[in-house]
């Protein structure tokens, strides 16, 4: 044994994301009804706000007809669809590419209340969009 540790990320922490001048904090959560011992209305919850801004973002990922979310099978974060397109809300070029949809829809991170989105409405321009920045990103802007 070499006597290291192993550090372990807190789900529960906000992470930081920098986008040009501004930091964004983000954090993923799973939430679902139980009734009668079974799981239901089971969602995939992505929650973002601009470091010291009043307004906060939630993009609310729904179990559906084609759409998948974690239901015990699917690790956390994993969100896809029937036809393969898939993303991992914890991994930040899927945040920010989920971010940067939602503020060309309007979203503006000092408007005070609480916004939600149907993230599925974002997912279909956000994959791509990761894809295209994953690739210019990596050496010789191939993966």
């Amino acid at each position: 044994m070499d006597g290291g540790l192993t550090m372990v990320r807190s789900s529960r922490k906000p992470r930081r994301l920098v986008v040009g001048d501004e930091t964004f904090l983000w954090s993923v959560g799973h939430h679902h009804r139980t009734d009668g011992g079974r799981y239901q209305d089971c969602r995939e919850v992505l929650t973002i706000r601009r470091s010291g801004a009043r307004g906060r973002l939630l993009v609310v990922f729904r179990a559906g007809p084609d759409r998948l979310v974690p239901d015990g099978l699917l690790p956390s974060g994993a969100l896809g669809t029937a036809a393969g397109s898939w993303l991992n809300l914890h991994e930040p070029g899927a945040v920010r590419a989920l971010l940067d949809e939602a503020v060309s829809r309007g979203w503006h991170p000092d408007n005070p209340p609480t916004e939600q989105l149907d993230g599925w409405g974002l997912f279909a321009r956000a994959v791509p969009a990761q894809k295209r920045r994953s690739a210019s990103s990596a050496p010789g802007g191939r993966c």
